[in-house]
């Protein structure tokens, strides 16, 4: 097993495991095997049960608060320490945080370390008290009059929807929400036949995240939807399903990081549309239960249940399902890509007849008749060599045509 983001081999027990326990107790569980090679070959630990005591003492010095682990040895004389993440963050050692970056582990920055001890006193972003105060919510206001029918904005309701306190006045969540603020918002991009042609742009920026979302929709009926005339007949028509759009753009602006100075990006093209959101995943769910909706967790309750509120977003996170829906009909269907800072959702405009080649249509009309193949079950069903089949599934997979499931030599191709 080579080391990955929760393995880490140390061949001796030196105090540079200590960054990596650092880690693993403010980032996620992981465990450091000793007596183990960077290679991954096994060498064993001298005097296990003396090095088991240093390693318990190294730990009980020098991390603070102390974090909560294990250790075990097995009959080669390797020693697993498994430390498990904790409640009362940040766990510093020699004062600074670390995070696993892949194999190695790094000290975090401010930004991270920010969230870390907010998140040590059951805390987010959007819950530190604004610097500004003077704010209004006429945007606010009059959604939820058209919504839930109230006569008027007043503080008890702000309050209700936990915007304002009377110990700390307004909170973060409140000045994304009101009609300025200091905040970087959403940014939206019409291209022509490339990138170097722009044809239309909207900026907004300091304003309340319901006006972005507004003009987001906006940029979309104007570019995405038209009308058929057919005598007295008058009937809408729309590019990509204007569903599967709200739904992205929506969740990209409730979900983001809003402690970086970045925005949304909506890039919108003939053939598709380009969402991409600050911030990855929230901490505490997997790429794989993000795609497959099964869990959903919101980085801005606040923020998100006031979206729910006015109708905007479904409480239980279906986002990704919605969007997999309005393409039910739909040959081509949208991606979803997720890094370790943005989530990007790729819409593609609708097609009941794909544009494919004669050799790109053979391997798509066999997979569209089997369950998940690898490559080399697809080269042999399609009488292609392995080279050019594998280079026609990875443009499949790159236009949204075909999804891979598993990793490494087990993945397999899938035609939805």
């Amino acid at each position: 097993m080579k080391e990955s983001n929760v393995l880490e081999y140390k061949e001796k027990i030196t105090n540079t495991f200590l960054k990596t326990v650092s880690a693993f107790a403010n980032f996620g569980t992981g465990e450091i095997k000793f007596g183990i090679t960077d290679s991954g070959k096994p060498v064993g630990v001298n005097e296990p049960k003396s090095a088991c005591l240093d390693i318990e003492n190294k730990i009980n010095d020098s991390i603070s608060p102390k974090p909560r682990y294990t250790l075990s040895v097995n009959s080669n004389n390797i020693i697993t320490l498994t430390v498990y993440e904790g409640l009362n963050k940040p766990y510093l050692y020699k004062s600074k945080a670390y995070i696993r970056n892949d194999t190695s582990t790094v000290e975090v920055d401010a930004v991270e370390l920010r969230r870390l001890l907010l998140e040590g006193q059951n805390k987010s972003f959007e819950d530190l008290p604004s610097k500004t105060q003077n704010l209004k919510f006429g945007v606010l206001e009059q959604k939820l009059k058209e919504q839930i029918t109230i006569k008027k904005l007043d503080e008890n309701i702000l309050k209700t929807l936990e915007l304002y306190s009377d110990d700390e006045g307004y909170n973060i969540a409140g000045e994304i929400l009101a009609d300025k603020n200091s905040f970087p918002g959403i940014d939206i991009v019409r291209f022509g036949e490339s990138i170097d042609i722009i044809m239309d742009r909207k900026l907004c920026e300091k304003t309340s995240c319901l006006a972005q979302f507004d003009v987001a929709c906006e940029m979309f009926k104007k570019y995405y939807q038209y009308e058929i005339i057919d005598g007295m007949l008058r009937t809408e028509k729309e590019l990509i399903p204007e569903k599967a759009f709200r739904e992205a753009v929506v969740n990209a602006i409730v979900h983001r990081t809003w402690d970086v100075n970045a925005n949304v990006r909506v890039s919108m093209f003939k053939d598709r549309i380009e969402i991409v959101s600050p911030g990855g995943l929230p901490h505490g769910i997997s790429k794989e239960e993000y795609l497959a909706g099964r869990l959903s967790i919101l980085r801005n309750p606040i923020i998100g249940n006031v979206f729910f509120r006015l109708h905007q977003i479904e409480r239980f996170g279906t986002g990704v399902k919605r969007i997999n829906e309005a393409y039910t009909d739909s040959e081509i269907k949208p991606r979803f890509e997720v890094s370790d800072n943005t989530i990007s959702v790729i819409l593609p405009t609708v097609e009941k007849e794909i544009p494919l080649n004669e050799d790109e249509k053979t391997i798509y009309t066999f997979l569209k008749n089997n369950i998940a193949l690898s490559s080399s079950e697809i080269a042999e069903g399609c009488g292609f060599g392995k080279t050019k089949t594998v280079s026609i599934l990875k443009n499949l997979v790159k236009n949204g045509y075909i999804k891979t499931t598993g990793n490494g030599r087990g993945i397999k191709y899938i035609c939805d």
